[in-house]
C-alpha cells in the first residue's frame, strides 16, 4: 500500500478562527467557483460520511496539487463545512437553507390598502380603536384625526386633549404624533393645524 503524501499546515492559516456557521452571503458565482474544484469536492464527498480531521483526509485523499488544509479553510469560510475540535463535517443545516433561498417560490404581492379602507379598520364610529403599528396606515390616521382641527385657529393643549380623548382614551399619544407628523404645530403651549402635508419622520 502505497503511502499517502504528507502535508504541513501553512502556518499563516489559522483555521480554528473561521465562524463555524459559515456564511449565507456568499455570491452565487464565488460558491460555483469553489465548488468546481476536484480537490474540493473530494474533501466534501468524505465529510458527508463522517466528521474527519485533516490528518485522516490525507490519509483517505490522493495526492492533491493543494494541502487539504488550505482548501478545509475554503470550504469553512464559505460556510460548506462546520468545525468541532479538530473535526470537519459537511454543512447539511447551510445546505439547507441555500437550497431554500435558491428554490423559495417568489412570494405574492401584496396590494395597497386605500386610506377608506385603513380608516375602516382602525376608526369605528369616530373612535381610533388601534392606533396603527405601520408607519403609512399611522400616517392615514393621524391625516384624519387632524381634520377635526380647524385651520388659523389657535388651541389651548387643554382643548387639544378635550378633542382628541373624543377619538381615544390615550390622547397624550395621539397628540404628540399630531406634532411629530407635522399636522399640528405647537409654540409656548398654543397648538394650530397646519395646513401641509405631514412630515415622514422617522420611525
Amino acid at each position: 500500500m502505497a503511502k499517502s503524501p504528507e502535508y504541513s499546515v501553512d502556518p499563516t492559516m489559522d483555521i480554528s478562527d473561521i465562524s463555524e456557521t459559515g456564511s449565507e452571503t456568499v455570491e452565487p458565482q464565488a460558491l460555483l467557483k469553489l465548488l468546481l474544484d476536484e480537490e474540493r469536492l473530494a474533501i466534501l464527498g468524505l465529510t458527508v460520511q463522517r466528521p474527519l480531521t485533516i490528518g485522516e483526509m490525507i490519509a483517505l485523499l490522493p495526492a492533491q496539487r493543494t494541502p487539504p488544509a488550505k482548501h478545509v479553510a475554503q470550504l469553512l469560510a464559505a460556510g460548506l463545512l462546520t468545525q468541532s475540535g479538530d473535526l470537519y463535517a459537511l454543512n447539511v443545516r447551510q445546505l439547507q437553507q441555500w437550497k431554500r433561498l435558491l428554490f423559495a417560490r417568489p412570494a405574492e404581492p401584496v396590494a395597497e390598502l386605500g386610506d377608506g379602507q385603513i380608516l375602516a379598520s382602525f376608526v369605528r364610529g369616530g373612535k381610533i380603536v388601534q392606533i396603527p403599528v405601520q408607519f403609512n396606515k399611522r400616517v392615514v390616521v393621524m391625516g384624519w384625526l387632524a381634520t377635526h382641527f380647524e385651520v388659523g385657529r389657535s388651541y389651548a393643549e387643554r382643548e387639544v386633549n378635550d378633542i382628541l380623548s373624543g377619538h381615544s382614551e390615550d390622547f397624550a399619544t395621539l397628540r404628540r404624533y399630531l406634532v411629530d407628523f407635522g399636522l399640528l404645530a405647537r409654540q409656548n403651549g398654543i397648538y394650530h393645524r397646519v395646513q401641509e402635508a405631514p412630515t415622514q419622520v422617522k420611525e
